[in-house]
């Protein structure tokens, strides 16, 4: 009964606080998505014929062919990164690799990049006329405008998510114990198959399924490159039936709520994957990492790290630059091409760029601001309560997890563009910062949880005790305790909130542009090389604060 002492003696607001936040943030949209693909008249109060057009939905072949397009590349693309991401990530677990933190980084840089803005990378550099083909005369538009295109692209892009879970797993389980087999008789071989990928085993089902949860709730790849090939997935169908007129309410929620229930088996099957197949390896005492010498194998693995790392990090990193710093595209790569004038434009006084650069960060840090303080306070009531209100918030803090972008966008359509409300965030920036907020606010709620899994209830206790009120205890105990966890944890919703793309596309106001936005009109509108010039910004952000939170992550142990 002690650890719940402090919350006792504050009553009942701070729980309540914290069920009513999550009550608006993520039970509404999901809510009204039920709700609208249940009653497809629910947008004009209309309860009548519930399930009326879900027999049409689902006899349409399109439907179908929707949801087997959106699972078949989510297949692909976790079979290519586990094609790729393993291999990698057992050599940098096991081996001493030269140059290791450099190819983490190489690694990191494609979470770095949005993955729309890669997708128009690569399509500079292999269309006709692209990079490519200035360089050798040739191209690969073929390639690229395929459905193998589209699963190689999102495989380079999202094969970290394996390598880094791969490279951790083994070299934290079984480098010491593949010795421990190597010293009893076993081969090489025989200590691979038979030590380090079972123990490796659950880490990489579990990235799969990540990696899966990932690639259908990805817009911008598909949009770019899919479509060119009509190849229609779930998530650019939902786009579709809010764009194109007539809006089809009913079609998208549906729509919706199938690509939430596949996100949800994928990260259900996740979480269980992590938490009831592990093994036990270690005593908890610190123990040297055991990672074998590659011998004359060194070479082909670092020429296999460099060519992965050219293919996934340079080649599309170096289109998006030359694209940004050259006048005209039918210029090419010529000297009398280069140019500055595409960032002259962008960060002219007055200019759209410069206005949508200022309203991402001011909602990116409004958000940032809004989940890191509200994180942090449902993480403390799920932690230190013992009822079914923290329950419940745990649950509710897990579900944006599962929760596409698109789908949290339909859900807020759908809530607040209500005739009968007489105010509404609808048309305004509020709805964006509500879009950002629910996306986003795992990523306190994990790291304050664990920052308070460290902290002892005694110390809350003692302040108590010592007659400091509610608040003074959380202001001068609590508070500083979880501030470096919670400031990294805000430091990745601002690099986050201010490159998101699909749910500014369908939020944002008349008027108002974001900078995902921006460059998406750009592409749009043949303006390419301010778009990239202003994606380089993005990136050159997006890659500072993720390094800084990094840095301010708090060690395990520390």
């Amino acid at each position: 009964m002690e650890s719940m002492m402090p919350l006792q003696r504050g009553g009942t607001l701070l729980p309540g606080a914290a069920m009513l936040g999550m009550g608006v943030l993520v039970v509404v949209p999901v809510a009204f998505v039920l709700l609208q693909a249940v009653f497809p008249g629910a947008a004009q109060a209309d309860w009548a014929q519930p399930l009326a057009h879900w027999r049409q939905v689902w006899q349409d072949t399109a439907m179908a062919q929707l949801l087997g397009n959106t699972v078949s590349l989510g297949v692909w693309v976790v079979l290519g990164c586990l094609l790729l991401g393993l291999p990698l990530g057992l050599l940098r677990g096991l081996g001493h690799l030269p140059g290791s933190a450099l190819w983490d980084l190489c690694f990191l840089v494609p979470f770095m990049v949005p993955p729309y803005i890669a997708a128009m990378g690569w399509i500079l550099l292999l269309q006709p006329a692209g990079y490519l083909q200035q360089a050798t005369g040739h191209h690969a538009a073929g390639l690229l405008f395929s459905v193998p295109g589209v699963v190689l692209v999102m495989v380079l892009n999202l094969f970290p998510v394996v390598y880094f879970a791969v490279s951790r797993a083994a070299a934290a389980a079984s480098g010491r114990l593949a010795v421990v087999a190597r010293v009893c008789g076993a081969s090489p071989w025989q200590a691979l198959w038979r030590v380090t990928l079972p123990l490796t085993l659950p880490a990489l089902a579990a990235s799969g399924l990540l990696v899966f949860a990932m690639t259908i709730e990805e817009y911008g790849t598909p949009a770019v490159l899919a479509s060119n090939v009509g190849f229609a997935v779930l998530v650019t169908a939902i786009e579709q039936r809010l764009s194109d007129w007539p809006i089809d309410l009913p079609g998208a929620a549906l729509l919706s709520l199938v690509l939430m229930l596949l996100a949800v088996l994928a990260y259900v099957g996740q979480r269980r994957l992590m938490a009831g197949r592990g093994y036990e390896s270690t005593d908890g005492k610190p123990q040297a990492l055991h990672r074998a010498a590659l011998g004359v194998w060194r070479l082909p693995v670092l020429l296999l790290f460099a060519a992965v790392a050219v293919c996934a990090t340079l080649l599309p990193l170096l289109a998006i630059a030359a694209t940004a710093f050259t006048g005209t595209l039918s210029g090419g790569l010529a000297w009398d091409n280069w140019t500055l004038r595409h960032f002259r434009s962008i960060l002219g006084a007055g200019s759209e760029a410069l206005q949508a650069l200022g309203t991402s960060f001011a909602l990116a840090l409004a958000a940032a601001l809004l989940v890191g303080v509200f994180g942090a306070l449902v993480a403390y009531c799920s932690v230190r309560l013992r009822t079914r209100t923290a329950l419940a918030l745990d649950v509710l803090s897990v579900l944006p997890n599962a929760m596409p972008g698109i789908v949290v966008a339909v859900g807020l359509i759908l809530a607040w563009n209500q005739p009968w409300l007489p105010v509404t965030p609808y048309n305004t920036w509020l709805i964006l910062l509500l879009a950002y907020a629910c996306l986003l606010l795992p990523y306190p709620i994990r790291y304050a949880n664990a920052a308070l899994q460290q902290v002892s209830v005694q110390l809350e206790s003692a302040a108590r005790v010592h007659g400091a009120s509610l608040w003074q205890m959380l202001a001068r105990v609590v508070a500083p305790l979880l501030a470096p966890s919670v400031a990294a944890a805000m430091l990745l919703v601002f690099a986050i909130a201010s490159r998101e793309l699909v749910a500014s596309l369908l939020l944002a106001p008349t008027g108002v542009q974001t900078v995902s936005v921006y460059v998406w009109r750009q592409f749009e509108q043949g303006s390419v090389g301010e778009g990239m010039a202003m994606s380089l910004i993005a990136i050159g952000l997006t890659a500072l604060l993720v390094l800084l939170a990094a840095r301010l992550a708090p060690r395990p142990g520390h």
